[in-house]
C-alpha cells in the first residue's frame, strides 16, 4: 500500500497506545516535511474522527510509518 505523502515518516511504535503522542507524531513530522496547514488539518481531522485503530490506520494511510 502506498501512502498519501511517503515522504513523511513517523515513528509510531513503542508508544504504549497513546492516541495523543502518535497524533503529535504525526503532525510534527507534517509539518518537518513541510506540508501545508490545509494537509496537517485534513488529517488530524480524519484522525480524530474515530477511536484509538481509526487513528492508527489514517497515520499508517497517509504517512511511511514504522
Amino acid at each position: 500500500m502506498t501512502s498519501l505523502h511517503s515522504e513523511v515518516s513517523v515513528q509510531l511504535s513503542g508508544h504504549d497506545g497513546n492516541a495523543f503522542i502518535v497524533l503529535d507524531r504525526c503532525q510534527k513530522a507534517s509539518r518537518r516535511a513541510k506540508l501545508s496547514d490545509a494537509q496537517i488539518d485534513a488529517f488530524t481531522e480524519e484522525a480524530t474522527a474515530g477511536g484509538y485503530d481509526h487513528l492508527i490506520r489514517t497515520a499508517l494511510h497517509r504517512f511511511n510509518c514504522s
